[in-house]
């Protein structure tokens, strides 16, 4: 495992073999990150300047990014820098990701796409069907009501 300075790690995360964390990322208390998990912290990275000359501390532009609270990130998957990934969203192992995670969302794939929500107990949620309640999402294990937006109900990739 290798934590760059400056990391912020929250209090009980789990952080498995073979992670890479760079400077700039901020992770939250009660998040899972899987085996070889590598956070990036630079979009534009290169070793050099136009000029040839070794880049200084100086001349890296550095992105933020934030593992919000509960979160789970599977094994071998790569975090680009600049996003947020929110609270109790699962990652799928092996994704790519490369744009922002919604609350409970569930994405896997390279790049990794919404395909569902997850409760905190890592059931998939269901999507009340009654009329009245469309933006409410049940876990059919525990119980758990989760609102969730019919904007990122619509927004699930329904391919594998």
């Amino acid at each position: 495992m290798y934590v760059d300075a400056g990391v912020i790690i929250g209090d009980n995360v789990k952080i498995q073999n073979y992670v890479s964390v760079y400077h700039g990322v901020a992770i939250e208390s009660g998040v899972f990150i899987g085996p070889h998990v590598c956070f990036t912290n630079d979009l534009k990275p290169r070793a050099i300047n136009p000029d040839g000359t070794l880049k200084a501390g100086d001349d890296w532009v550095l992105s933020r990014t934030l593992i919000r609270f509960g979160a789970a990130i599977g094994a071998n998957s790569t975090i680009r820098c600049g996003i947020t990934i929110g609270r109790w969203a699962m990652i799928g192992a092996g994704s790519v990701v490369a744009q922002d995670v919604p609350d409970y969302g569930l994405v896997w794939g390279n790049p990794a796409r919404l395909r569902g929500f997850v409760c905190p107990c890592g059931e998939r949620l269901q999507q009340e069907a009654h009329r009245e309640r469309p933006e409410t999402a049940i876990c059919p294990k525990c119980g758990l009501e989760v609102a969730i937006s019919t904007a990122l109900w619509d927004k699930i990739s329904v391919t594998s």
